[in-house]
């Protein structure tokens, strides 16, 4: 996917950048970018005014690809855009950028998927579900 402007992405959050997040060329590590992401894909699947996993259900992380295009600089905040390009039966497929000072600094594709907690198996979305998510599709 073509990289976005900021506010192109339908979820806009940020998060501060904590020293402990710098390796010691006083970049931010790039492990510390997955929690970044983790940060915006929240506000949708976890999100309290507009719900969508299913009772007794988990979402779990089923594919990360991060594509790091500027180092991150502490100190200060880094911006998150996120949308969804696709709803599966059961999964759900995030394109997402981070933004420091208004430059992307890394994109990402990344899968969830709704499990059982019981069984760690795959759970189908609810109807409701898949409408919701459909306002955070991007074009």
């Amino acid at each position: 996917m073509k990289q976005l402007i900021y506010q192109a992405f339908p979820v806009q959050t940020y998060d501060k950048i904590r020293y402990g997040d710098t390796d010691r060329q006083g970049h931010v590590n790039n492990a510390t970018i997955a929690t970044f992401l983790e940060t915006g894909r929240v506000d949708i699947l976890y999100g309290v005014e507009h719900p969508v996993l299913a009772e007794n259900c988990s979402f779990v992380l089923a594919s990360l690809k991060v594509d790091y295009l500027k180092e991150i600089i502490w100190p200060g905040t880094v911006e998150i855009g996120t949308g969804i390009t696709r709803v599966g039966s059961s999964s759900i497929h995030f394109y997402q950028q981070l933004f420091q000072n208004d430059i992307c600094v890394a994109k990402a594709e990344t899968v969830s998927v709704q499990v059982l907690n019981k069984t760690g198996k795959s759970n189908p979305l609810s109807e409701t579900a898949q409408q919701t998510l459909q306002k955070w599709l991007l074009p």
